[in-house]
């Protein structure tokens, strides 16, 4: 009796410590916080760029949709990650724009994501933003996808799964 009582534990103890490993992977990269809102261009400007440097980013990656066009809607994104993600790793992002209902989907890589936080600002610039600095996205998701176009972390915003009626 006493060996199946400790048979059984084990057992236990073996799930539960599956269970944990299992979870942790899963939470290799996750979303810490994703803010979004308009950036005007002179929110990118540094004063190198004034002697003939190019743009530089300190602390962010910045990545836009238009790399010519500053102004834009931008999806700042602040990702955890205990190991880097593998090479081929891209951020794709579904918008419901303000002035058409049909889905957009735009995809960005990750490169440059680290071990720790990184921050990256995701810009729909030009004509992938025609609403303007007063407009607001109706809905959004953003993924991180692994090369193999597993998700490796989501975010959405409340509307992007209206509960059914």
């Amino acid at each position: 009796m006493r060996r199946r009582r400790l048979a059984h534990r084990r057992s236990a103890f073996v799930c539960f410590v599956c269970l944990a490993v299992s979870s942790l992977r899963a939470a290799d990269v996750a979303f810490v916080r994703v803010w979004p809102g308009w950036q005007s261009a002179d929110v990118f400007e540094r004063i190198g760029e004034f002697f003939g440097e190019g743009e530089r980013h300190t602390s962010r990656i910045v990545l836009r949709t238009h790399a010519e066009a500053r102004d834009g809607f931008y999806f700042l994104a602040r990702i955890k990650a205990a190991a880097a993600p593998a090479a081929g790793a891209k951020f794709v992002l579904h918008v419901i724009r303000p002035n058409a209902p049909e889905v957009k989907e735009f995809s960005f890589p990750a490169a440059g994501a680290g071990v720790g936080e990184t921050v990256f600002q995701l810009g729909l610039t030009g004509a992938d933003w025609p609403g303007g600095k007063d407009a607001s996205p109706v809905a959004w998701k953003l993924a991180l996808l692994a090369a193999d176009g597993r998700v490796l972390a989501e975010e959405k915003s409340f509307l992007w799964e209206m509960p059914a009626k």
